[in-house]
């Protein structure tokens, strides 16, 4: 499926953002620009980001979901 910056649009409702967020994330991971980002940015900006995903994951995923839909394990 091809992604494009298309449709991704923030603050008008909720379900609008959810749609937004899932391409802004695929486009974000990305090899080439996450590659690109993660040269550019410091050890700090790099710890800073983990800590804010991991802490999103840890407040909305329960441990068994954690394993199979982040780390893809059965």
């Amino acid at each position: 499926m091809a992604l494009s910056a298309d449709g991704i649009c923030f603050g008008l409702d909720h379900a609008l953002d959810s749609r937004s967020l899932v391409i802004y994330l695929r486009l974000f991971g990305r090899e080439e620009c996450a590659a690109l980002l993660a040269e550019r940015m410091t050890s700090e900006e790099i710890i800073a980001l983990a800590d804010t995903l991991t802490g999103l994951m840890k407040k909305h995923f329960s441990e068994d979901e954690y394993h199979r839909h982040f780390l893809n394990e059965e």
